[in-house]
């Protein structure tokens, strides 16, 4: 697995279109990602906070490949709606080392 994440400072004036502009987004563009298995975006508990997306992967390659596709170009173009809305971000790539999915049962266990 692969996981890329980005770290996205988007003013709160503009939060509410971008949630929009992203989910759209995430809606129109990522389904069909080959090897892409999951992409979240997560909203900040606090103002001074940036919005994170996180994008799982089968492999480097397979989110190699997304980043050079016209989808994902089409994806971050300004005029997507998303780009605007942003003042600044941060990629960050990672390997997990361990992944732990807890069971409802073990949970309260």
């Amino acid at each position: 697995m692969f996981i890329a994440t980005n770290r996205l400072f988007v003013p709160a004036e503009r939060a509410e279109e971008f949630e929009r502009h992203f989910r759209d987004n995430m809606r129109t563009f990522l389904p069909g990602v080959p090897g892409l298995l999951r992409s979240t975006l997560l909203r900040p508990t606090r103002p001074d906070q940036p919005y994170v997306s996180t994008n799982e992967f089968e492999s480097e390659e397979d989110f190699r490949a997304w980043v050079a596709s016209d989808s994902f170009k089409q994806a971050h173009a300004r005029n997507s709606g998303i780009a605007r809305h942003v003042t600044g971000n941060a990629v960050e790539c990672f390997s997990p080392i361990e992944d732990l999915i807890v069971t409802p049962d073990e949970a309260c266990a």
